[in-house]
Parts: C-alpha cells; structure tokens; sequence
C-alpha cells in the first residue's frame, strides 16, 4: 500500500535547470570568474550532482586550479542569485504537479521532497510556485547539504524515509534524472520518471515507470491512490 510520494525538485517539480544555469553565469560574472556555461555545457555537468560539485568538475576539466574555498564563494553568491530569480517567477511547476500534489493530500497520502540541492533552494521555490512555506506542504524534506554523499548515492532518500517513518514499499519516487533514478532505486524505492529538458534524451530503462508529465495518463498504483470521485 503506497502512503506518500516523495519528490525530486530540479527538474521534476520545475524546469528549474534554465534558472539555475542562468544563477551560475551570473555569479561567474560577479566573480569576474572567465566562465560561461551554455546549454550544451550544462547538460554535460548536469551528470555531476551538486552545483560546487559541478564547478569542481568544471575546473578539473579545464585543468584550472581553483580553492575549495573559492568554489563555496562563488556557489553562495548563485544561490542568493538564484533565490532572486526564482522569486521574480522565473521558475513554474511542471504541468500536473499542483495537481497531483494536493490530490494526494487530500486523499490522505503524505508528500516529501529528496533533493541535491539547497533548503533555500526548496524553500525560495514552493513558496514562489504553491504559496506556503515547503514544510507546510511536505512532510518530509531532505536536502542534498544535510547528506555526506548526493545522488546517485541513496543517502538523501534513505534520509528522507527515516524523517517520514516509512519503508521504501511504502513510497514511490518521482524523478526526471538518471542520478535522481540510481539514487531511488539503490534505497529501493519504486520510481516514476518524468524527463525533463535536459534529460529527455536519457536511457530510463531501469525506472519502473516513465511518462512525459503528470498531465499524462498515470500508472498504477497511482492511478487507484490519486483517482478523482
């Protein structure tokens, strides 16, 4: 019996990944930093899990030198950046999303979030797009700073279970990404793919469902869990 869906948020929640590459340009500039990363180059990184994670890899690929130090810097100054943008509306839930979320709460299913990225993050985008605070909608949140590996470790899921007091039987996953896919799936979740702009490409043989939204007709067991009276 399902009792709560748990929610990766870049990417699945939102087609926040524009916004997030934009927030990193900006922050290069700022940091008078010679980078700029276009889409081709960010969907490459996007492998990577983490932004400082991202920069890290960016630099080494390079074979720049760059400061731990630096590299958290420059990582704050994108995040205020981001939060800014994602407060103007620069960010809007996925088609299905508002919908599916309140169905299962209303119809009694608890919803958390698993992420990669930043509580401010989260929080900056569920105020902006569902109007309340993150925790007054979810039941459980783990972020991707609260957990020693992010995905596709299973670290920020396993985290996840524990805050809502569930077994992974007792969940299903929903994700757009194949790290976002091996994470769930190694903290033995069932997962729901919904590819998004930078993933659509992606071989997600291994999830055991995949639809382009949640507009589309969705699969068992979440068609019984979410059906309308």
């Amino acid at each position: 019996m399902i009792k709560a869906l748990i929610w990766d948020v870049d990417g699945t929640l939102s087609e926040t990944e524009e916004t997030h590459r934009a927030a990193f340009n900006q922050a290069f500039a700022e940091a008078r930093l010679d980078w700029s990363w276009d889409q081709e180059t960010y969907r490459r990184l996007l492998q990577v899990t983490g932004g400082k994670e991202r920069m890290a890899r960016f630099a080494a690929d390079r074979e720049m030198a760059i400061e731990t130090h630096a590299v958290a810097e420059i990582h704050k100054l994108k995040t205020a950046i981001y939060g800014r943008m994602i407060e103007n509306g620069s960010a809007s839930l996925r088609p299905g999303v508002r919908e599916v979320i309140e169905t299962a709460r209303q119809r009694g299913f608890r919803n958390a979030i698993a992420t990669t990225t930043s509580r401010p993050n989260i929080d900056a985008l569920i105020v902006s797009t569902l109007g309340r605070p993150a925790d007054q909608i979810f039941d459980a949140i783990a972020a991707g700073d609260e957990v020693a590996a992010k995905k596709p470790a299973p670290d920020v899921y396993l985290l996840a279970l524990r805050r809502l007091g569930l077994s992974a039987s007792d969940c299903i996953a929903i994700e757009d990404s194949m790290p976002g896919l091996a994470a769930a799936r190694a903290a033995g979740l069932r997962v729901l793919v919904t590819p998004s702009i930078y993933t659509d490409g992606d071989d997600f043989g291994a999830a055991d469902w995949m639809i382009s939204d949640l507009t589309a007709p969705l699969p068992d067991p979440l068609t019984t869990i979410l059906a309308r009276a």
